[in-house]
């Protein structure tokens, strides 16, 4: 397994990190991570999007689940049943970004791992990012950034609740709002900065990604909350002219 992984995942983003080193980032360890970190979320892009926009539909949809959790909380079978008719009817499969992440997690680990192992090889020889920042060595001002575009992407994901009917699970939300960044910050602290490079632009990446989609979820609700009005206008203009 470990040979598979190494063959077909790790070699392929080593040679890939080599060949934009040398031939695109000017001899930049950290603009080359950054550089195939674009391009690696370029790639999966789908996916990524797919799962985003999954993610989104949910977020939603988030009341009406809610509901049918409470209405239904001492009759689990027809809560289940419930809840697959709503994510039918709003076009959701709830297992479609777990599949998601599965499928794009070994190129993901792939990336990480090369950037953190192949600083110590010797296909690299300058770790100066942008001629100032040591990528070989730790970061605050880099693990700040990346704690704090972390909470941005976290805030962005939280499912909206009304006010004074907040939830045990919306606790635990805002809990994790503030932990996840923490732990991020804490992480990016102990390592190389060419990680903090590497978290700070796929987060970045991630949270345009997740603005795009709740964009264009936005139009397209206004485009079907106008269709709906337009169609009920006709109705009732037919049964008026009906009535003469």
């Amino acid at each position: 397994m470990s040979a598979f992984y190494h063959a077909f995942f790790y070699q392929p983003i080593l040679d890939a990190l080599v060949w934009v080193y040398h031939n695109i980032a000017f001899q930049d360890f950290g603009l080359a991570v950054i550089i195939l970190t674009i391009a690696v979320r370029v790639v999966l892009f789908p996916l990524f999007y797919k799962g985003a926009k999954q993610q989104a539909l949910i977020q939603k949809i988030h009341p009406k689940i809610k509901e049918i959790q409470e209405t239904h909380k001492d009759n689990k079978e027809r809560q289940a049943a419930e809840l697959m008719g709503l994510y039918k009817k709003h076009g959701i499969n709830p297992f479609a970004s777990f599949l998601v992440l599965i499928i794009q997690l070994p190129i993901v680990i792939g990336l990480y791992q090369v950037i953190l192992k192949e600083i110590t090889s010797g296909f690299f020889d300058n770790f100066l990012f942008l001629s100032f920042i040591d990528v070989k060595e730790e970061s605050l001002v880099l693990a700040i950034i990346a704690a704090a575009l972390q909470y941005v992407q976290a805030k962005m994901a939280m499912p909206k609740e009304e006010k004074g009917k907040a939830s045990p699970a919306a606790g635990i939300g805002k809990t994790m709002l503030y932990v996840v960044p923490g732990i991020t910050f804490l992480i990016l602290t102990k390592f190389p900065a060419a990680l903090g490079l590497y978290w700070v632009t796929t987060t970045l990446f991630s949270i345009g990604q997740q603005a795009y989609i709740m964009k264009t979820l936005k139009k397209k609700e206004e485009k079907e909350a106008e269709k709906e009005v337009k169609q009920e206008l006709k109705e009732m203009h037919e049964k008026i002219e009906s009535s003469k």
